[in-house]
């Protein structure tokens, strides 16, 4: 375990193969009841790049008239988040350091294209609780800087297996994905990456 700035933790391979497949299988679950919609920016309405969806009480959505917030229901199917599964509620208690169970895993599936822009989580109450992030599929090149946009940042890879905890005065850091590595895992057979967040939004 390497732990960076601010406290921002990294688990590299946390996850054999054997548990990475296994949480493929359980995430396809998730996605046949509710299914990966391209989520939009506040106030443009531009497509982001990547495709999501949640499990939880809560899940994490975008529109271009609402904005950022958390939602007890899927935006295109109006129903209920799927529930949280164990496995993602063993790693939370073994890993967060928090009392309380994430109420929110968004899901984000990257297409090799696809990036993720500097941003922060903060649309979250409970800030005293880390955010846990779970890479499944081919490597990204992760960067992340400081609590303002103008810090510095930099950069280290994430690959199929890493974990990665945003706690302490990392976790309002601003971190984003620049790219996405084609071809360095075979976990998923169409490629590109899934990452999982687990979040706690109410203290």
């Amino acid at each position: 375990m390497a732990t960076l700035q601010n406290g921002i933790k990294h688990l590299p391979g946390y996850l054999d193969r054997v548990a990475q497949e296994h949480l493929v299988e359980v995430i396809r679950q998730i996605v046949a009841e509710a299914p990966l919609y391209v989520p939009v920016m506040p106030g443009t309405g531009k497509p982001m790049s990547v495709r999501m969806t949640n499990c939880g009480s809560l899940g994490w959505v975008t529109d271009k008239a609402q904005g950022y917030r958390y939602q007890p229901i899927h935006p295109v199917t109006e129903k209920p988040w799927p529930a949280m599964p164990t496995e993602l509620l063993e790693l939370w208690k073994k890993l967060a350091g928090y009392p309380k169970p994430p109420e929110a895993c968004l899901v984000n599936f990257y297409a090799d294209d696809a990036k993720m822009g500097l941003h922060q989580d903060k649309d979250e109450n409970a800030f005293e609780a880390p955010v846990l992030s779970i890479s499944l599929g081919n490597t990204c090149l992760f960067r992340v800087g400081g609590l303002d946009r103008k810090t510095p940042t930099g950069s280290f890879r994430l690959s199929s297996g890493d974990i990665v905890l945003l706690g302490g005065e990392g976790r309002l850091a601003f971190h984003g994905v620049d790219r996405i590595y084609a071809g360095t895992s075979t976990l998923l057979k169409n490629g590109g990456r899934i990452n999982l967040t687990l979040r706690r939004v109410n203290p």
